[in-house]
């Protein structure tokens, strides 16, 4: 019950400090007129701050460096108690936690100071591209990879090379799903913190602490971030974005926390395949970056400029608000990781990958046929692109 309370605590300080700090953050851009000013493109209307990201990485950090020295204090004096705090921590130290940690710090400061500089003044997508990788090399360069795909497709251990492809490609794919998602009010936050809810229970009942307190740490700093996104008032100044600076952040985190899991011997503590644990809840975004990739270029257009083709913006189309269409697709989310751990006891992983493609495809197919049966009931004859 005592390690419950280390998950609760970090989270707890994690979201006051965030909630302290993004109120700040909307008096600075109100002082300083940074906003994000409506296009053709945007949704939203009227100048929104968009720098609530600059409140992630200080929350989480301070909130995990706090409630762990906190521990590591009451685990030195209290030698008596059977809770020895600085045992789980020490231990897990000694264990090759020290590394993953430091390279998966330089990493997150990284994506966010790029995130910062995208947000105030701009970065093309090239440099923003580079920066990822660069990220993704140094969480392979600390051990943060995938090994092995559990005998997915008949393979086990894979070659350093192979491992190391494969861990900068979902780092950097995994990154740009949760930036390019962030399209309505509160749906990449709600998505992330839907996936840090899971990964903070499964961490904690393979007995990781350490992973588990940044779970939550980072949840922390999505609740108040997503009661402000979502329920601000932008005529009182009171409604902000993440910009790229929350996103990049987030995405960093959710692919170090993906690959530590997939990295867990499972050993019988879960009845599901680490992979599927892993990325089950970050499908609804990286199938809808797939699905956006493949729309740009069929069409000839580059797979990094924005559009309006996401899954957000099919449901907007479609004449859902922005909330529900927010609920819609979290609850979807929901709903795919609950069928994915369902179905993984009795079908292989690889099908559990062809299923949620097969699924998201006909769903996106569905969608289009209804956007342009209502456009042509509107008298609106150039279909829906």
């Amino acid at each position: 019950m005592q390690l419950v309370l280390i998950a609760i605590s970090v989270f707890l300080v994690s979201s006051i400090l965030a909630g302290i700090i993004i109120p700040q953050i909307l008096l600075i851009s109100f002082r300083k007129k940074l906003f994000d000013e409506p296009d053709e493109r945007k949704i939203h209307k009227g100048a929104v701050p968009r720098l609530g990201g600059l409140a992630f990485m200080p929350s989480i950090v301070l909130s995990l460096c706090l409630v762990s020295g906190f521990m590591l204090l009451r685990g030195e004096s209290v030698s008596s108690s059977s809770f020895q705090v600085s045992q789980i921590l020490g231990n897990s130290l000694t264990e090759g936690l020290v590394i993953p940690l430091c390279f998966g710090l330089c990493a997150l400061m990284m994506m966010y100071l790029v995130g910062i500089a995208d947000d105030l003044i701009g970065v093309k997508y090239r440099a923003k591209f580079c920066a990822q990788i660069l990220a993704a090399l140094m969480l392979a360069a600390a051990g943060v990879r995938v090994d092995s795909l559990n005998g997915m497709l008949g393979i086990y251990d894979l070659p350093p090379i192979v491992s190391w492809t494969l861990t900068v490609f979902l780092v950097v794919f995994i990154t740009n799903a949760i930036n390019l998602i962030d399209g309505i009010d509160g749906l990449a936050s709600g998505l992330s913190g839907i996936a840090m809810i899971f990964y903070g229970f499964f961490f904690m009942a393979a007995g990781q602490w350490v992973y588990c307190m940044i779970s939550f740490a980072a949840l922390g700093t999505l609740v108040p971030f997503f009661y402000y996104n979502v329920f601000g008032n932008p005529a009182r100044g009171k409604k902000i974005f993440m910009g790229d600076t929350g996103s990049l952040t987030t995405g960093l985190v959710l692919s170090f926390l993906a690959l530590q899991l997939t990295g867990i011997d499972n050993g019988g503590i879960f009845a599901a395949d680490t992979l599927v644990i892993a990325f089950a809840p970050l499908a609804i975004p990286c199938l809808d970056v797939i699905r956006v990739f493949v729309h740009r270029v069929i069409r000839g257009h580059s797979p990094f400029l924005p559009d309006r083709v996401h899954i957000h913006h099919k449901l907007l189309a479609l004449g859902f608000p922005q909330r529900p269409a927010m609920i819609t697709i979290l609850a979807t989310s929901a709903g795919v990781i609950g069928l994915d751990l369902l179905i993984s006891q009795s079908v292989s992983t690889f099908m559990i990958i062809v299923i949620d493609f097969s699924i998201w495809v006909i769903a996106n197919f569905l969608l289009t046929k209804a956007i342009r049966a209502k456009q042509l009931r509107e008298g609106i004859t150039h279909g829906y692109d």
